[in-house]
């Protein structure tokens, strides 16, 4: 069963459908990953789940609770955690400062979840007193994740988490987010790196023109000769 749900969700923008009868879910301590083509509708479906978007019909479960109707803020009071891909950081706070912003449901906690944070990014303590807009590409996002992280979220939500970095940082953002999820914390994300996000996936969505083309565990849809094909690159 999934923690976080959206089922047979429909939404777009002004009268038209980006997504149409559309299922995504990721389950307690796993990684799921939604991919697809340019336009295939990704980045609406998180801002669907997340509630940046209201959706015209389906539901959103977490922990087999509706919460469609409830606001982004109120997911994050339920144990939702959202990175969005670009302005996911404040650059003139300190490295902490922007970490200690993300702490505002947990500030009897702050200090641990501190400690958690600066070993889990250990760049980020030798830097916690710099500001983070003058940080290179890969540490901006470890703060922004770390921030999001900072509210002990059940489910982190990352919008492209590679966006803009090189393979080798890549990487070691990926072997981050494989040790987040085998702490606990369910990963939902879309990626346009498809085949590095389907390899440390549980499960994958590929998603086309708004609808679930494929689903199903990351090294199945890897192998699939259909899926290689027409979205990995052969």
């Amino acid at each position: 069963m999934y923690l976080l749900s959206g089922k047979n969700i429909t939404c777009g923008y002004s009268s038209v459908d980006i997504l149409s009868d559309c299922t995504i879910g990721v389950k307690r301590g796993q990684i799921a990953s939604i991919v697809g083509p340019n336009g295939a509708g990704k980045s609406t479906a998180m801002k669907a789940i997340f509630g940046l978007l209201d959706i015209r019909k389906g539901q959103i479960f977490l922990d087999g609770e509706d919460i469609t109707n409830l606001r982004p803020q109120e997911r994050v009071l339920k144990g939702m955690g959202f990175v969005p891909q670009t302005n996911n950081i404040f650059p003139s706070l300190s490295v902490q400062e922007n970490l200690e912003m993300g702490a505002f449901i947990q500030a009897k906690n702050c200090e641990d979840m501190l400690n958690y944070i600066y070993e889990l990014f250990p760049i980020l303590k030798d830097k916690r007193h710099q500001q983070a807009g003058e940080l290179s590409g890969g540490q901006r996002q470890q703060v922004a994740v770390g921030r999001a992280l900072m509210t002990n979220p059940k489910v982190l939500m990352l919008d492209e988490p590679s966006a803009g970095v090189s393979p080798i940082v890549m990487e070691g953002i990926f072997k981050k987010i494989k040790e987040i999820a085998n702490q606990g914390t369910a990963i939902l994300m879309v990626e346009q790196n498809a085949k590095q996000a389907l390899a440390i996936s549980d499960l994958g969505f590929v998603l086309n023109q708004g609808k679930n083309l494929f689903t199903d565990t990351g090294k199945s849809l890897l192998d699939n000769k259909e899926v290689r094909q027409a979205f990995l690159g052969g």
